[in-house]
């Protein structure tokens, strides 16, 4: 292993172990990593020994090869926080990534469904056969009430909802913990689904039936429903509401969640508890999604609104 790999495995550890980064981040991490190496072994280089100029040359490569802006802002992030780590270990007594400036990058909006179209898409899930509907419509419903990250939901174990609890305790990003509420539809769809659930549990399971702890279980090879097939799934159900697949994915279900919250007059600070945002400032895009909804708000309640 050459010595930039070994400071990168290290910087992965202290990831891990120091600030309990999320597996999906690490992973992300390690790929930003090894690519930016990839590039740098091009140019006789590696993360170890890499001037400015490499690195500026690497960041330069990033918008040439048409990733989306948020990978390569990402990519550009990770080996900057990767060099802040080697300074900090006195590794290096410089840091090339510094004197290259990020360019600026404007936040997307996120994507929405309609009311209506949430309806429809559970509708759509719930109508397909037997034990497979029941499935897709819980966990759209969950991922909508409670505004769950798709890692999150495809996480839960069969022991935090067995009892029909009216909330979650979810691990989200970071291993910080929150409370995730769960509404009278989303309950009455997790009893529905628990009734089918041992037909997707492995047949002949030498365990024994209560073996798989995971409440979404597959006979797949990690006991649990992917995020990707919960995606495919998703996918189908929409092309059956009449919603554009493109329009739809287990993140905009969250992104419903929270748009759905504030046109409904919802306080910002109790959506970005609920989301599990550590900086507001995440939550409020939401507000320009919401904006209609709150521009009435402020009309119909603000004092100078109503003396006019």
């Amino acid at each position: 292993m050459g010595k930039g790999a070994a400071w990168a495995e290290a910087f992965l550890e202290m990831m891990s172990v120091e600030r309990a980064a999320a597996k999906n981040t690490l992973t992300a991490y390690g790929r930003d990593l090894a690519d930016a190496s990839g590039f740098l072994a091009g140019r006789g280089r590696d993360l170890a020994d890499a001037s400015a100029e490499d690195v500026e040359a690497y960041f330069a490569a990033l918008g040439a090869r048409g990733l989306s802006p948020a990978t390569a802002s990402r990519r550009r992030a990770a080996v900057r926080q990767f060099y802040r780590f080697v300074m900090g270990e006195t590794w290096r007594a410089d840091d090339p990534s510094r004197r290259v400036e990020a360019p600026r990058k404007g936040r997307s909006l996120p994507k929405v469904l309609s009311r209506d179209e949430v309806d429809r898409l559970i509708a759509a899930a719930a109508a397909k056969d037997g034990a497979q509907g029941l499935r897709l419509a819980c966990m759209v419903e969950l991922a909508y009430a409670s505004g769950l990250r798709i890692s999150e939901l495809t996480g839960l174990t069969l022991a935090a909802l067995a009892r029909d609890p009216a909330y979650l305790i979810v691990k989200g990003k970071g291993g910080k913990e929150r409370l995730a509420p769960l509404n009278n539809a989303a309950r009455t769809a997790v009893r529905a689904y628990l009734e089918v659930r041992p037909g997707f549990l492995p047949k002949g399971d030498p365990k024994g039936p209560g073996a798989n702890p995971w409440l979404f279980a597959s006979r797949g090879k990690d006991g649990r429903l992917t995020p990707r097939r919960f995606a495919q799934l998703l996918d189908e159900a929409a092309a059956d509401a009449g919603i554009d697949p493109a329009r739809v994915s287990p993140h905009v279900l969250r992104h419903a969640f929270a748009t759905h919250l504030l046109e409904g007059g919802a306080d910002l600070r109790v959506v970005q508890t609920l989301l599990g945002h550590a900086d507001i400032g995440t939550t409020q895009i939401y507000t320009h999604v919401a904006g209609d909804r709150l521009a009435e708000v402020v009309a119909s309640k603000h004092p100078l609104a109503r003396k006019r």
